[in-house]
């Protein structure tokens, strides 16, 4: 068993689909397929399951897609220490950020990042400060950048920047008007938030738990996957949402959307990495450049 025999492996089985895995391989389609069969038959197990024209991981191929990604994460890390051990930062920095901090904060930093150090390839990767931290600890990523709290002994969680959430409303809403609204009123509307998982909901959720209210209490109408769609959701009815104030202060701009005043605590985005992985230099030139950040003061 070879390497690029686990790496056809693993893009097969992420995409289950031959072909596709083929494309961004840049092999063959008869290629990939050998590769695999051989790989079934050499060891006498059954990884895919053929069902028409698609193909499907059995149990057998997931159980064993976990260990040939330990593998090629450990190959990788190998690679790294020997790139490190040659001179100035180069290979892949892969970096996983939830949605506001990689639409919002981290982009000039990483035109900044590229220009000082162009031999690094960069591979950012969207999710939500749940699936963001899970990278992290899987070693899928080398750095994780949230805006909510990770509980987990195996991540060292590092602030690199304040941030504010605010509730925004449309310009239709009562609230629009600029009184000042107490956490009492909170039920009296309807809501649209973002999706279990989002750190921004679990911020605003741990806040109104120490003002002494349940989040239950809220009648959240829709959950959404994006800030664009919780926007977009409120500009079309009466409900209220609550976002990063870095997130929708251009689109307030417009006068579409007004910041309710009720004011709440600020927060902190972290860079999140595993506390027993070691940190090349293209992970280390990374973390010097967040912790120097200018940015680190919040957006108000």
């Amino acid at each position: 068993m070879t390497l690029d025999q686990l790496r056809i492996f693993l893009e097969v089985a992420t995409r289950e689909h031959v072909t596709k895995a083929a494309q961004a391989l840049n092999m063959t389609q008869s290629a990939v397929s050998a590769a695999i069969a051989l790989l079934e038959a050499r060891h006498s197990v059954t990884l895919f399951n053929r069902v028409g024209r698609r193909i499907e991981l059995t149990q057998a191929g997931r159980l064993f897609m976990v260990e040939a990604r330990n593998v090629i994460g450990r190959a990788e890390q190998a690679e790294r220490f020997l790139v490190d051990l040659g001179g100035a930062a180069s290979g892949v920095l892969r970096l996983h950020a939830s949605q506001t901090v990689a639409s919002y904060w981290l982009p000039p930093h990483l035109v900044r990042y590229r220009e000082r150090y162009p031999r690094v390839e960069i591979k950012l990767h969207l999710g939500n400060t749940t699936t963001v931290a899970a990278a992290v600890l899987e070693g899928n990523s080398d750095l994780g950048l949230v805006e909510g709290k990770v509980d987990s002994r195996d991540l060292i969680q590092e602030v690199v920047a304040s941030d504010r959430i605010v509730l925004i409303v449309s310009k239709h809403h009562p609230w629009a008007d600029g009184r000042e609204i107490s956490v009492a009123d909170l039920p009296t509307t309807t809501w649209v938030m973002r999706e279990p998982g989002s750190g921004t909901r679990s911020e605003f959720e741990a806040n109104l738990i120490g003002l002494g209210m349940d989040p239950a209490r809220l009648p959240t109408i829709l959950e959404m996957p994006s800030n664009e769609a919780c926007l977009a959701a409120v500009d079309a009815g009466a409900s209220a949402t609550v976002l990063s104030k870095r997130a929708v202060f251009p689109r307030m701009a417009e006068g579409n959307f007004y910041e309710v005043n009720l004011q709440l605590p600020v927060r902190k985005f972290s860079v999140l990495r595993h506390s027993e992985r070691h940190a090349p230099k293209s992970v280390q030139s990374m973390l010097d450049m967040l912790r120097s950040s200018p940015s680190r003061d919040e957006i108000v």
